[in-house]
């Protein structure tokens, strides 16, 4: 059986992993515990069977995720209008397939014996950040916690998220993890210390740190500087989509925005679906929303469903809009990334009465990056949870975007840590990218990131507010994470199954 191995205490240590890693995210953002948060996971697996190792990193990663996601039940409930009973499922479902990483993690490292020297070094930070970047896009992704994302409020440290991605500081974290490991264990047994392994992991991080604070010291070549504001209307989830209160929203937009008339913002950004209905509606509300700009001689961007006549019927959208000073239209940008049980149900195609549980019907995906185009530059925008996959805001600033825009509506979160999370997630497009990246949210958390993942006028949460923030926009060339992506992660997952490899031939040879 597999428990006859193993002991309460095995389940404490694994726990205890769990524990600390859910504890280095916000609202906690007690960070430096992700430094050592898996040795204990690492100790208790230690002589253990395969079998054994994939359960105690299965429970560890449960406990971390729990933590972390317990904010799924909310969100899932009151937006995606699923009921109670159904949405604890869908936390339990979410955590055992993220967990399973771990467990897969754990089993993995099996193969590699701490007297290995160099290849268990090499082997775990590689073996993690593989991991972590196939489920980054495996059953269309879900790269929401990744290890490094922990390290926001580490600005020095993260700033080689411009050449590595979040996957750099990932792997830095293990490989501190895995010396801590060997140390504990080589104490234990009497052994020699591993000085060498030591030596190489402090210089990986001075040099981390060394290239963050030239960087962060280096100044950008930047266009002139303009100024943005930002409207945080604080609609209540549950009238935003009651007909009955469209105009007060509208009226609630409208005065907050005409705040910013001594401000001169050269563009306004409301949040996603700040107008609760569909654009152009062919009603009044269309002429409302057309005179904002046109009183502030300026540019608004808003969200807002649309829709138009597809080959099955009517297909909704999830949707920004840019209107010019004059009223007219600009561009429009269809979300493209949508969220599973908020804005669609998976494979509701063969279960068709699923759709009855969205509670704002299927919306169907966009199918291109759009670039707005205002006097002063260019930009792209992201919608709510598009902005945890990277590769998407890479499209963007490849099409040359300036600096980017990310509009969501949080309300459905609550008061709990996923709204934090969701902006700590975001500052890392602003690193990868070298560009600042402008944050309008329903309920909050609006703020604006600096091209160095530094967040300045950050609002509270449920709270009205209005945020004005002097920008400049991206000139020169693309940074190496722009171009070429999630190169580190793959060469990581490459070097991880590479080393299986080789642990397997050694294991098999006479």
């Amino acid at each position: 059986m597999i428990f006859t191995h193993l002991k309460r205490q095995d389940f404490f240590l694994a726990a205890l992993s769990g524990g600390l890693l859910s504890l280095s995210f916000p609202v906690f953002d007690l960070w430096p515990l992700a430094w050592f948060f898996l040795v204990p996971l690492l100790l208790c697996i230690r002589g253990k069977g395969g079998k054994g190792a994939f359960l105690l990193g299965t429970f560890a990663g449960v406990i971390a995720y729990l933590g972390i996601l317990y904010w799924i039940v909310v969100a899932v409930h009151r937006y995606g209008n699923i009921p109670l009973p159904l949405a604890i499922p869908v936390l339990l479902l979410l955590v055992l397939y993220l967990s399973l990483y771990w467990g897969a993690f754990s089993y993995l490292c099996l193969y590699f014996k701490e007297r290995a020297g160099w290849i268990s070094i090499l082997a775990f930070p590689a073996l993690w950040v593989g991991l972590e970047y196939l489920r980054s896009f495996l059953l269309t992704g879900f790269p929401w916690a990744l290890l490094g994302y922990s390290q926001y409020l580490n600005t020095p440290l993260v700033q080689i998220a411009d050449v590595t991605g979040v996957y750099g500081i990932s792997f830095l974290i293990i490989l501190i993890n895995t010396i801590l490991f060997l140390w504990c264990i080589n104490w234990r047994d009497g052994r020699r210390m591993p000085l060498k392994g030591t030596i190489v992991a402090m210089v990986l991080v001075a040099l981390s740190l060394a290239y963050g604070a030239w960087k962060i010291h280096l100044p950008l070549t930047n266009g002139k500087p303009f100024m943005i504001g930002v409207i945080q209307g604080n609609i209540a989830q549950d009238v935003k989509w009651d007909r009955g209160f469209q105009w007060e929203t509208l009226e609630i937009y409208q005065k907050l925005t005409f705040g910013l008339k001594d401000a001169s913002p050269q563009l306004i950004v409301w949040p996603e679906t700040a107008i609760p209905s569909y654009f152009p509606s062919g009603t009044e509300l269309d002429g409302e929303v057309g005179a904002i700009p046109k009183r502030l001689k300026t540019h608004l961007l808003f969200g807002s469903l649309s829709c138009r006549q597809g080959e099955e019927g009517i297909e909704v959208y999830n949707s920004t809009f840019l209107l010019s000073p004059t009223s007219q239209i600009l561009g429009r940008y269809d979300k493209i990334h949508l969220v599973p049980f908020g804005e669609y149900i998976p494979l509701s195609q063969f279960f068709p009465f699923f759709n009855a549980l969205v509670g704002i019907g299927n919306i169907s995906p966009g199918k291109e990056a759009v670039i707005f185009h205002l006097p002063e530059g260019t930009f792209g925008t992201l919608i709510c949870f598009e902005v945890i996959f990277p590769e998407l805001c890479r499209e963007f600033v490849r099409k040359e975007a300036d600096f980017m825009v990310t509009v969501t509506n949080d309300a459905w979160f609550g008061r709990t840590s996923a709204s934090y999370q969701h902006l700590a997630l975001a500052t890392f497009r602003s690193i990868e990218n070298r560009l600042w990246l402008v944050r309008a949210a329903n309920s909050g958390i609006s703020a604006f990131i600096d091209p160095w993942g530094r967040i300045h006028k950050a609002s509270g949460l449920f709270t009205r507010e209005v945020l004005t923030e002097e920008i400049s926009i991206k000139r020169g060339k693309m940074t190496f994470y722009t171009k070429y992506g999630d190169l580190f992660a793959i060469i990581c997952f490459l070097l991880g199954m590479g080393l299986i490899g080789h642990a397997l031939i050694r294991r098999v040879r006479p």
